[in-house]
């Protein structure tokens, strides 16, 4: 790195800790403090009850205090990072970056400590005193052998997990990448050869580690600064050390290195040489981790070992090893089940699911997140992403299973698949509001029709399909290009084997197709040699003709083009006296709570009639997620204090819709903030029908619909589900270009349920 780009990205780091209030971490209250009866809870004298009941019971300081959810991140700033013992002030920003990924990747609070002490006997006194504040401890950065000493103290006296990251975390995330190495060299623990060099905390955890997953010790020869640990060796040992020592005349990391399977290194730079890895044995396995420069850079050991399999502790070459895909997820079903240690089953526990997951098919967030790179499993991809939203749930239950199975957990859980689902849901935003709707999915299997079959996010949603639901994805495509893009993506599909594919370019149902669609369109102007062409090349046209011919349930399409184009399509094909387009409706899911918006895409000023076709069909679908309809007609207009315009026909909606006794609730016509503010709505107009705030908003304009719609997703991180097309019998769906893979599944899982479930 020049000195240039050095000095920029110094400033670019202390700008990002200064602004804009210094630090990385602040308080903030769980509980409303705005008036004398909130204070009177939060403090005295309603505090003395949640104090009395700990009393009574310890374990309740899980149920009315932080505890159960807090993490102390304790350090004395002895071995920080590659800069050495600066000191506990100087590692104070290491130790708050800990805890906003502890925040982060796991919704775990921490608390940084930073002390001031190096004789780590007293630093464990201190620590095990912490007890009462925390239901975990990470401790960080304390140098070797002083963390030996300070977890071995911590461990024995404290009824809490304690984990010292450095170390432990370390081995989790290489005992994962070791074991897919593994498995992509075709060998086996037991039989290999491991060279290590680097006798430090992190070094020693690491041999542990692969020695509980099946390396015979006698097979690990490490070395240090000094060379080779033997037997009858003086210098610079200590008993970790000692128990990898072997008993020969060699000494040096030269002399050992002939037919190693694997090196792994957490010393410092270069020192593996290329023609130390010239000796290794065929398909070496080169864990290279010393920051920021490796113990050999990569294409230096390809160089010599063109097979080999390397992993670095670098983000900007393949396989880097880091401790985020570990200790916020063992931390996080350590709690859950209130641990009372973090065993070597839970840690094992740890590996195996990291392990497990980047041999399982890539997720879609993961691939978003890290765009142009190769996520497929094999020599560059053998650990997930720390970005991998799946981390949480596979990770965490399996360390909580392990926990519940080893008798550590003092609270178990009853039922591991609901506590999944609820790590799901608190990664995925969707994934709470759309259950009902994929447990109504699940009662039928319904055959769902991809337009756009050969884009990347069809595919990984079409792979989430056959996962999560007994949906059948039908793609439409060429088979040669979805099956290199299924390869290129890492996916398990395969054209025709695990999903059916529509060929425009070359399908024997092509005569069928174009006869059933100039049938339906000759009386409108389309000639055969017209029905012929759009066949070929109109992926929309095609999928609704197999949902008229009943070769699939439901179609959905426009993750390219124009909302209103391929609407035209589906009615053509689709429509009828029955069934019409009454409407776009879109979820958004926003921190607060979900909120629907209609009509955004199908019609740009609609009549009264269809304003009230709208909310009867809004009502109908907010039903499938669970939720009571409260609907408020949104307008410039606030309760008739204007004449004409959009107030006008939101005015004589409602009075078409107080004809009949609805189920649902719904008023207006009102502004946005009356809508969503019941106090002042109560305030303009007392006595109004809707109670509490609303959940659908209808709109007299697509303009503003859509706008709303936006800002939501833009500007408020709102995530959209839909647009969902009411009116054409859940037949077919149009999807915004905007629309993730995430997005699709949850599309699918819609389209998926017989209009039967949701009338």
């Amino acid at each position: 790195m020049s000195d240039t780009s050095h000095d920029s990205l110094r400033q670019a780091a202390l700008f990002y800790h200064e602004n804009p209030k210094p630090g990385k971490l602040e308080v903030r209250a769980t509980k409303p403090l705005a008036n004398g009866r909130d204070l009177s809870r939060a403090y005295s004298p309603g505090v003395a009850e949640a104090c009395l009941e700990i009393r009574d019971d310890p374990a309740n300081a899980a149920r009315y205090t932080t505890r159960g959810n807090l993490v102390g991140v304790v350090s004395n700033g002895t071995a920080v990072l590659g800069l050495g013992n600066i000191g506990a002030l100087a590692s104070k920003p290491v130790m708050e970056g800990k805890a906003v990924l502890f925040k982060k990747f796991a919704n775990i609070d921490c608390f940084d400590i930073e002390l001031n002490e190096p004789d780590p006997v007293k630093l464990a006194e201190i620590v095990c005193a912490l007890e009462p504040t925390f239901g975990a401890i990470n401790l960080e950065d304390i140098k070797a052998p002083d963390c030996f000493i300070v977890e071995k103290i911590c461990r024995e006296r404290m009824n809490i997990p304690v984990f010292h990251d450095d170390q432990h975390g370390t081995a989790i995330v290489v005992g994962a990448a070791a074991k897919n190495a593994l498995h992509v060299a075709n060998k086996a623990f037991e039989d290999i050869k491991i060279v290590s060099t680097g006798g430090g905390a992190a070094g020693i955890a690491c041999l542990n580690m692969l020695v509980k997953l099946g390396v015979r010790r006698e097979n690990i020869w490490l070395c240090d600064i000094h060379g080779l640990v033997y037997e009858g060796r003086a210098e610079d040992m200590n008993p970790q050390k000692a128990a990898f020592a072997q008993k020969t005349d060699l000494r040096t990391l030269d002399q050992v290195m002939d037919g190693a399977d694997m090196f792994l290194g957490l010393s410092g730079p270069r020192v593996l040489k290329p023609e130390m890895v010239a000796k290794m044995a065929p398909r070496p396995v080169i864990f290279a981790l010393a920051n920021p420069t490796p113990e050999i850079m990569p294409d230096e050991a390809r160089a010599v070992a063109p097979d080999a399999i390397i992993a670095t502790g670098r983000s900007d070459f393949p396989n880097q090893v880091n401790n985020v895909l570990c200790f916020p997820f063992i931390f996080r079903g350590a709690l859950d089940v209130g641990a009372t240690e973090i065993n070597d089953a839970m840690q094992i526990a740890c590996v195996d699911g990291i392990a497990a997951m980047a041999r399982a098919t890539t997720s879609a967030e993961a691939a978003a997140a890290y765009q142009g790179e190769q996520l497929t499993f094999g020599a560059d991809y053998l650990i997930p992403k720390p970005f991998d939203p799946r981390l949480s749930g596979v990770v965490s239950t399996s360390v909580a299973k392990a926990a519940m199975d080893s008798g550590v957990a003092t609270r178990p859980l009853p039922d591991l698949k609901a506590y999944k689902a609820k790590l799901d849901a608190s990664v995925f935003k969707s994934a709470l509001l759309m259950r009902p709707v994929f447990e109504a999915a699940r009662t039928a299997s319904r055959k769902i029709v991809f337009a756009e079959g050969e884009d990347e996010r069809v595919l990984r949603a079409a792979q989430a399909i056959l996962e999560e639901t007994t949906e059948q994805p039908i793609l439409i495509g060429r088979p040669g290009v979805i099956e290199t893009r299924c390869e290129r993506l890492g996916l398990s599909i395969r054209p025709d084997r695990d999903v059916h594919i529509v060929n425009p370019e070359n399908d024997p149902r092509y005569r069928d197709y174009w006869e059933t669609y100039h049938g339906l369109m000759a009386r409108r102007g389309v000639t055969p040699d017209l029905a012929r062409a759009i066949m070929r090349t109109n992926l929309t046209a095609i999928g609704a003709v197999m949902v008229h011919r009943g070769e699939a349930d439901s179609l959905i399409c426009g993750t390219f083009g124009e909302y209103r184009w391929h609407l035209n399509y589906v009615t053509q094909v689709l429509g009828s006296e029955a069934l019409k387009p009454q409407g776009a409706l879109s979820l958004m899911i926003l921190e607060d709570g979900p909120l629907f918006v209609a009509d955004t895409h199908v019609r740009s000023e609609p009549t009264p009639e269809q304003l009230a076709e709208t909310a009867v069909g809004a009502a109908r679908h907010v039903r499938r997620f669970g939720l009571a309809p409260n609907i408020a007609f949104c307008s410039q207009s606030q309760f008739g204090n204007q004449s004409g315009g959009s107030g006008e026909r939101l005015r004589a909606a409602m009075a078409l819709l107080d004809r009949e006794e609805r189920d649902f609730c719904y008023e207006g016509e009102m502004n946005l903030d009356a809508a969503l503010d019941p106090e002042l709505r109560d305030r303009i107009f007392p006595g109004n029908r809707m109670k509490g705030t609303a959940n659908v908003l209808i709109f007299a304009h697509a303009d503003a619909a859509s706008g709303v719609r936006n800002i939501l997703k833009m500007k408020a991180g709102g995530l959209e589900v839909g647009p969902i097309l009411m009116g054409m019998g859940n037949r077919a769906h149009i999807v915004s270009p905007s629309i993730t893979a995430r997005g699709l599944l949850n599309m699918a899982a819609i389209a998926g349920t017989p209009v039967a479930h949701y009338g």
